[in-house]
């Protein structure tokens, strides 16, 4: 697939899905300690979200770095929007910046255990 395929199928992606973790392995396994703890924090919060293995194509390992103009994985979009790398959106949810996003976008997730 060219650049331009590759960069076309993300922005499909992120179009017709609110949150998407292009992330190394799959939500259920993943394959990286950045990916795992980004994973935890979504499925801690009860987000629904679509999850690409960017290890099943290298087409896409290597285009959604140069989409973004992001050098590394995983990334996190909501409502197609560039939301950040690991050490961002561990930081956004520590501070309830992440689920002020959430919110501010429309997204649902589990509010109870944020106040647990």
């Amino acid at each position: 697939m060219s650049e331009q395929a590759v960069h076309d199928w993300i922005r499909k992606a992120i179009a017709t899905n609110d949150v998407v973790l292009f992330m190394k392995g799959t939500k259920n396994f993943p394959q990286c300690g950045f990916s795992s703890q980004v994973a935890q924090i979504l499925g801690h919060m009860g987000v629904d979200y679509k999850d690409v293995n960017v290890l099943e194509d290298m087409g896409i390992r290597e285009g959604i770095k140069s989409f973004s103009d992001w050098p590394t994985i995983p990334q996190l979009y909501i409502k197609g929007e560039f939301v950040g790398g690991c050490d961002i959106v561990r930081e956004m949810f520590q501070q309830g910046e992440l689920q002020q996003l959430l919110d501010d976008k429309g997204i649902k997730y589990d509010r109870a255990k944020m106040t647990a």
